[in-house]
């Protein structure tokens, strides 16, 4: 067994599916002490609410030989929609694309992009080769680019729905 092999990776790609992992009921009352019907209908009160979309493994990337997280800042003219809409056709077929959103803040940055490559000559060559080799015209698109290479150490590497719970813990008064 190899944790890249086919069998591992389909097995990976399910439990990503909805409905394919469902909470321990029997760990969740470990950690918590409350009854398992208040767990249960805890649950299926977070799902209908739209809070909960499903349950799925996270696993560190780096394990199978991908050491590299990019996150590019771009600025995209968006007068030029037909060209958006090619770039983001094209984003959503790249599976090293993983995130990719329109973005507001200070500076000209409107889009925010996160890829994982191996390393950094595979990560322009990807791009290279998916973007700027094929889309025409994606020079006038994209006006400007910052990249980042995302190393360790990792300072702090938190869940961010972990982070929203503490969040929210806080403003609420709880302990």
């Amino acid at each position: 067994m190899k944790v890249d092999d086919e069998v591992r990776l389909n097995i990976l790609a399910a439990l990503l599916r909805k409905g394919s992992v469902i909470p321990n009921i029997r760990q969740l009352q470990k950690y918590t002490g409350y009854h398992k019907a208040t767990i249960k209908s805890s649950l299926d009160f977070l799902y209908r609410e739209g809070l909960l979309g499903g349950f799925g493994p996270k696993f560190d990337f780096r394990q199978f030989g991908y050491k590299l997280e990019v996150m590019t800042l771009l600025q995209a003219d968006l007068t030029k929609r037909p060209l958006l809409e090619k770039f983001i056709e094209e984003a959503k077929k790249d599976p090293n694309l993983y995130f990719i959103s329109g973005i507001v803040g200070s500076g000209s940055w409107n889009l925010l992009c996160r890829h994982i490559y191996n390393d950094i000559e595979s990560y322009h060559k990807g791009v290279n080769d998916k973007y700027f080799g094929k889309l025409k015209g994606i020079h006038d698109l994209m006006r400007s680019q910052e990249i980042f290479y995302v190393t360790e150490p990792f300072y702090k590497l938190d869940s961010r729905t972990g982070a929203l719970i503490e969040i929210i813990r806080k403003a609420k008064g709880y302990s």
